[in-house]
């Protein structure tokens, strides 16, 4: 086995050699024109090989199925010159002298320069000028990718949205919400912070050697990443797939209204289907519920951008009505740069109200609404904020602003650039999720730093300040435990500053 996808000491049992698996590649975008390669899969085997072909093809590379005259790079693993050599004399193939038959070294150091790397002695096997010369003596070691220090904290941590590590982090991400399925919180963090972790990364996983020093990777995670890396997959996120109270509580909670206790007694009761679950006349279902089951087609489907930003201007027009000088802001995904989400959410602050005229906006604009016609389903619920409270020690913990929770009728024509606004059909709206918060003026920067995430994001944060900086802080307020005084901010600068921190513009928040 290559030394360099050893994670841990003892070997590891070797899994059957797949066979017939699929060479073929969705079409990718080529930058590199100049260059056509072809991976060896002798000595590396069908998996590896296919997943070096699909992280060289998403970095601009084109890599040919099979040999052809069009191939001016050969790139091995493990294997001499003189095997790469003996390989295409028994394939019939007559070498170009142009050809560049390379180890596998420099293939990973383009990936990870994303670009082409100069070719070096160390990465040729074979002199290009004299293939009848002796070759190279044999495979090249992969240098180590130098990692700068890189923190535990996802808050000292750049995240955009461009993830070259997907195919881990998209495991981690199932086997995590398993066990949040499961109420196995340890676990769960384990995995979410694993995720976050090699979202942040600027290089792809590509060998065990790249983790090395990277936090947040236990035993247990650095076995899924050699299994993947070996493999292509990960047969416990397999496992997770196929297994039944998995897939039933996925489906479950993808309802409105729906949690972890009554997934588990519609799963404990034998329901498997949606369809069951309406149908059965002994089951009742809250009002929230009822929504969710009502509009779940909607629900279930994607907010795009353009239908949050037609959302957004009427979130402002009832605003507005009411008090003009009101701080409309949308937070969550879409404020760090999402393309698509499951629901939209607002930060609501003004500058020169009344109290009361703050906990009366809501429901107006619910009235108004309902007026309209466009208010599908509405859960306000009154503030219990307290000034002077300590912030929560909970990293989760909800706030206590007033806050609405409801479902929006957005008809077609508000959408910009809407397919289906030019469509001949009955229906002429959408539902979606729109999540209100009315917060004080003062509180406007810590509620805006809370409501946009990522959840990881955030969750880090707090326990950055509590754990580096003997500090607290929520989506209300920052304390500082040594001082004993609450930590004004106008800003969310201001509050990455109290904590000593670089701040992390929201679209580098997506851990």
């Amino acid at each position: 086995m290559d030394p360099l996808q050893t994670a841990h000491s003892g070997p590891r049992k070797k899994r059957p050699r797949q066979t017939g698996a699929s060479t073929a590649s969705m079409p990718q975008d080529v930058k590199f024109r100049d260059l056509v390669l072809f991976i060896l899969e002798k000595k590396m085997g069908t998996t590896r090989r296919t997943f070096l072909m699909e992280l060289a093809r998403r970095k601009g590379f084109r890599v040919e199925n099979e040999f052809s005259d069009s191939v001016t790079h050969i790139v091995a693993e493990n294997n001499s010159g003189a095997d790469v050599l003996e390989w295409l004399q028994v394939q019939k193939i007559k070498a170009s002298s142009q050809l560049e038959v390379l180890d596998v070294s420099w293939l990973i150091e383009c990936m990870r320069a994303g670009k082409p790397v100069e070719m070096t002695g160390k990465h040729q096997l074979v002199a290009r000028s004299n293939y009848s010369a002796s070759p190279n003596p044999g495979p090249q070691t992969t240098p180590p990718l130098t990692v700068p220090k890189i923190s535990q904290y996802a808050c000292q941590r750049r995240t955009t949205l461009n993830n070259c590590n997907h195919i881990f982090t998209d495991a981690f991400e199932i086997l995590a919400e398993n066990y949040e399925f499961r109420e196995n919180e340890g676990c769960a963090v384990t995995f979410m912070r694993a995720a976050s972790v090699l979202k942040s990364l600027p290089f792809t996983i590509i060998t065990m050697r790249d983790t090395e020093g990277i936090p947040c990777l236990g035993d247990k995670v650095k076995c899924i990443i050699e299994e993947i890396i070996e493999d292509g997959e990960s047969s416990e996120v397999k496992a997770v797939l196929n297994d039944e109270r998995y897939k039933s509580f996925k489906l479950f909670t993808s309802v409105f209204g729906v949690g972890l206790k009554t997934s588990e007694k519609w799963f404990r009761m034998g329901f498997r289907t949606l369809s069951k679950i309406r149908s059965d006349k002994s089951l009742t279902f809250t009002r929230m519920q009822r929504a969710g089951f009502h509009y779940y087609e909607d629900l279930v489907s994607c907010v795009t951008r353009a239908e949050a930003e037609a959302v957004g201007v009427l979130v402002k027009e009832a605003v507005w009505a009411f008090l003009p000088d009101a701080f409309v802001t949308m937070t969550g995904g879409f404020r760090r740069g999402k393309k698509i989400g499951h629901d939209v959410d607002f930060l609501i602050t003004s500058p020169g109200s009344t109290e009361e005229e703050e906990q009366q906006l809501l429901h107006k604009v619910m009235n108004l609404w309902e007026k309209k016609g466009l208010l599908l389903y509405c859960d306000l619920v009154e503030s219990t904020f307290e000034k002077l409270k300590l912030p929560s020690r909970k990293v989760d913990a909800l706030d206590h602003f007033q806050k609405c929770f409801l479902i929006l009728k957005l008809p077609h024509h508000r959408v910009v650039d809407s397919e289906k606004s030019s469509q001949q059909e009955e229906k002429t709206w959408k539902a979606i999720r729109v999540d209100l918060v009315m917060c004080p003026y003062e509180r406007r920067a810590f509620a805006l730093l809370g409501w946009t995430g990522s959840r990881q994001f955030e969750r880090d944060l707090r326990r950055y300040a509590t754990h580096e900086r003997r500090m607290m802080l929520d989506n209300h307020g920052l304390w500082d435990k040594t001082k004993r005084i609450f930590l004004k901010a106008e800003s969310e600068e201001e509050i990455f500053a109290h904590l000593g921190l670089d701040y992390i513009e929201p679209w580098e928040r997506n851990a």
